[in-house]
């Protein structure tokens, strides 16, 4: 990139530096209904003020279909264009996803840089990477979306000027040939192999210490961190905001009746990226080795059954949509509650709670531990002199039935198979 490039100047435009002014747009098509859409872009803002920028302009199109050139109709964009310059505008955003043609064409067509919602995203996750791991993973993620960019429109990317959609691999990757960027690829992707080895281990560890693993998954701000800062005690960052947790986090909560690890994922939101997923599929493979999965909703947000519908793909396309669930229906202190919230809880068969005034906590551990797969039943008769393995059975395991002898403690009771090697020598056989 040259020098003069790098100024701050773009063919006769004037690059803004500090926040940056964004235009919201999206293509309603007949199969979509208004609210959706209305729905959508709404939640584009969102992400637009967590990346940083401030909105100045929201704008929906019906369309038939997408444009082949600009997606959106050329009316419409000269409408834009036009009014960007009183509004002060210099970012245009679309909810849905954009060629790089259909980019580099809106670029020209209204004199400033153009990203779509993925590379939005992309750049939230960027700016909130704060591991190693984190960083590779979102790296990884920009630069499989970037590569089609990249290709023989060099001009088109030196034009952007730095900010939101342009944060991560940096200007240094921007300016290298497709080879460079795929061998940079390649080797993050042998560096994420590591890291997916290394949880591999860590998850083993977790397995023979016989600790039954339950996972959080949810859309993204439903709750998630604030719920495991409070079964584990925990203090991890948790705020009303998208995507605050990016990096795994698993804490041991003793509080249920069985001591479980509880973790923590990133969430998830409509039109996820797939490249995301993709790169953060060494983060996410904790849900397959997970015994229950802790799907937590924000039960006060209008658009729950979206919230809910892109969650159930998400999982679906990791292949875990089959693990044993529990619904928990969070924020009900910002919910009028009474039959609604009933019907709700009863409709989806959740536990309603409020993680962040405890309310409802026992009921989740409860419902918890019913979904916890447990082992065959066994009968044991253990020496009143060994306390420490009675306590073992109704820590670890169900004790279902109890008889004291002169001698002994004959119980009936449910354990995982990881445990009973160590009772084997009290087993009771039939």
């Amino acid at each position: 990139m040259s020098r003069a490039r790098k100024s701050g100047r773009d063919n006769g435009h004037q690059v803004r530096r500090g926040p940056e002014r964004a235009v919201i747009a999206a293509v309603r098509l007949p199969r979509q209904r208004r609210w959706e859409v209305d729905e959508s872009l709404e939640e584009l803002a969102g992400l637009a003020v967590a990346a940083g920028a401030t909105v100045v302009q929201r704008m929906s199109q019906e369309r038939e279909a997408p444009t082949p050139a600009l997606y959106f109709g050329r009316g419409k964009i000269e409408e834009v264009a036009a009014a960007a310059p009183e509004a002060g505008a210099n970012l245009f955003i679309s909810d849905d996803p954009l060629s790089p043609i259909q980019e580099r064409n809106l670029s020209q067509a209204l004199g400033m840089k153009v990203i779509d919602r993925t590379a939005l995203i992309l750049d939230i996750f960027a700016q909130r990477a704060r591991t190693a791991e984190g960083k590779l993973q979102v790296e990884l993620a920009q630069l499989t979306y970037l590569l089609p960019r990249l290709v023989g429109q060099w001009t088109h990317l030196e034009r952007l000027g730095g900010g939101i959609g342009t944060r991560g691999p940096g200007e240094t990757q921007l300016e290298s040939d497709r080879r460079v960027i795929r061998r940079r690829v390649m080797q993050i992707g042998r560096e994420l192999e590591h890291v997916q080895t290394h949880r591999r281990l860590q998850r083993h560890g977790r397995r023979r210490a016989g600790v039954p693993i339950v996972a959080l998954v949810g859309y993204t701000n439903a709750g998630k961190t604030t719920l495991l800062n409070r079964l584990s005690g925990a203090r991890l960052t948790a705020a009303d905001q998208l995507f605050v947790t990016l990096d795994p986090a698993a804490r041991l909560v003793e509080q249920g009746l069985r001591p479980f690890i509880l973790t923590d994922t990133v969430g998830f939101i409509r039109k996820l990226p797939h490249q995301l997923v993709a790169a953060f599929r060494a983060t996410l493979e904790e849900l397959k080795d997970a015994d229950v999965l802790v799907h937590v909703m924000d039960a006060s947000h209008p658009a729950l059954e979206e919230h809910e519908a892109a969650v159930e793909r998400t999982l679906g396309e990791l292949e875990v949509a089959d693990r044993p669930m529990v619904l928990a229906l969070n924020k009900i202190d910002r919910t009028e509650g009474g039959r609604g919230l009933d019907a709700l809880v009863a409709r989806r068969d959740g536990v309603a709670i409020s993680a962040a005034t405890g309310e409802g906590l026992q009921e989740l551990l409860k419902a918890i531990d019913a979904a916890l797969p447990m082992g065959d039943t066994v009968t044991l008769r253990i020496p009143h002199e060994d306390g420490a393995s009675l306590a073992l059975c109704y820590e670890r395991g169900r004790v279902l039935a109890r008889v004291d002898e002169a001698q002994h403690v004959v119980v009936d009771v449910q354990l995982p198979g990881s445990w009973l090697g160590s009772l084997a020598g009290y087993r009771v056989l039939n």
